[in-house]
């Protein structure tokens, strides 16, 4: 078996059934790989029927987003393969009256006011909605499109989009076709339910495809590819009349990199339709919550400020890789659910701790007041009191954020805990029992 990559050609070549290769119309086979940027490589195999004296594949039922450059079929060494079509014949008036030029349709004749006789005639022209046809007595009449009728339509009008191959063979075979290529508008996308409780959370994840791709898929076996790819301008066709050695080179993809999920059952995609299917489903994950919030760097704040404190959620990291998604988080307060906050998750690797924003506190707040301040041209110095207010019915420990370079002449006095986080901010974790507020004072000194 050889694999061939061919380009479209611009040109439309009739089709005829008396030429044409038997194909079956069930898969042996069929997969879909969903990659990130709207692009998805479709694989398929079907039952081929060939004859010495075949010219033609038409393989039916591909979506109209086929990317052309990259069909890579396989068939035996024995069938030579000389030019491909993408074809798609959407049908209008216009195209099945030139297609039954020559060919008998039924026409509708008016004989009286009151009554119309339907004859078979031969359509000779047409002309915008003027046709010309010749009866079986040999006379030519002139009718309107709209008294023209047809049976059937040509054969050379495809009505589903199709690759049709221009093929020659010296053999009669019984085998199997496959084929593979690129598609566009069909998209994935991950998202997540995290059921919070008091100190655990149970974690769903959905995957939704989006496929507006012009193809449906049924019972297919479904894998999705996070991570980006690298697209590139496909390599020119190489026809088997051309090879020296008679086959072409296929660019391979690495998978290092990548996160590879296979759905473990066959989906069926509609076309224009989105698709949610449950790919993670994780119980009793233990939850830290964590609070902190950023306050003002000393050597320009004057007066008081008053700060919001953001609560965040800790999980410990799963056995499995997270493809990025937005992850909602709900709790049960009074027997109402309600949304706490949205995340955006970014792609995590297994094993990566996950920490999730929920958004500011209602119950936490944090003041800063300068009770001194000793400026002068080279240095400032800053006496702070910093209030930690908590008003819920649980204790609380709040980290205390301070921008504040730590430079050799700079100084930090205060009589509570601290430790300086990459170079220039000053932190303080603050316990904070329930319905209570804690105070604390820092005095700064720094280089302006």
């Amino acid at each position: 078996m050889k694999t061939v990559s061919l380009s479209v050609l611009s040109s439309f070549l009739l089709a005829s059934t008396t030429f044409g290769a038997t194909l079956s119309s069930e898969l042996l086979h069929n997969s879909l790989i969903v990659y990130n940027g709207s692009v998805a490589l479709v694989h398929e195999s079907r039952h081929l029927h060939v004859d010495k004296s075949d010219t033609q594949i038409i393989y039916e039922g591909v979506a109209n987003t086929i990317e052309t450059d990259s069909v890579n079929v396989e068939l035996p060494e024995s069938i030579v393969l000389t030019s491909q079509q993408f074809r798609f014949d959407q049908l209008t008036l216009s195209k099945l009256l030139e297609a039954h030029l020559g060919k008998t349709v039924r026409a509708t004749i008016l004989k009286t006011p009151q009554e119309f006789e339907t004859i078979d005639a031969v359509l000779l022209s047409y002309h915008d909605d003027t046709v010309l046809v010749k009866t079986a007595d040999h006379n030519i009449i002139s009718l309107k499109n709209d008294q023209i009728a047809f049976g059937t339509i040509p054969q050379e009008l495809i009505t589903k989009p199709s690759l049709v191959w221009n093929i020659h063979t010296d053999q009669t075979l019984n085998t199997t076709m496959r084929l593979d290529y690129l598609i566009s508008n069909i998209s994935w996308k991950s998202d997540y339910i995290l059921n919070l409780g008091e100190d655990d959370a149970n974690l769903s994840g959905w995957i939704t495809i989006d496929n507006r791709s012009g193809k449906a898929f049924e019972n297919t076996q479904l894998h999705l590819l996070a991570g980006s790819i690298n697209r590139a301008t496909p390599p020119k066709a190489r026809y088997k009349a051309m090879m020296v050695n008679g086959s072409a080179a296929v660019e391979q993809v690495a998978h290092e990199g990548y996160h590879f999920y296979s759905i473990p059952f066959d989906v069926t995609l509609a076309n224009n339709e989105k698709t949610q299917i449950k790919f993670i489903e994780a119980d009793n994950l233990h939850v830290n919550r964590r609070y902190d919030v950023t306050l003002s760097n000393p050597s320009y704040l004057h007066g008081e400020r008053k700060h919001s404190v953001s609560q965040y959620l800790h999980l410990d990291g799963f056995n499995f890789p997270l493809p990025k998604g937005v992850v909602r988080t709900y709790s049960t307060s009074l027997k109402h659910t309600i949304l706490l906050g949205e995340t955006l998750l970014p792609p995590t690797a297994k094993q990566t701790p996950v920490t999730l924003r929920l958004g500011d506190n209602f119950d936490l707040q944090v003041e800063e007041s300068v009770l001194q301040r000793d400026d002068d041209k080279r240095y400032f110095q800053a006496s702070i009191r910093y209030s930690v207010h908590n008003r819920s019915d649980r204790d609380k420990r709040v980290e205390l954020l301070i921008p504040f370079e730590n430079q050799k002449k700079n100084s930090i006095d205060t009589t509570v805990p601290f430790k300086v986080k990459k170079g220039n901010l000053v932190s303080v974790t603050v316990a904070v029992k329930a319905n209570s507020t804690e105070d604390f004072k820092i005095h700064f000194r720094g280089k302006r």
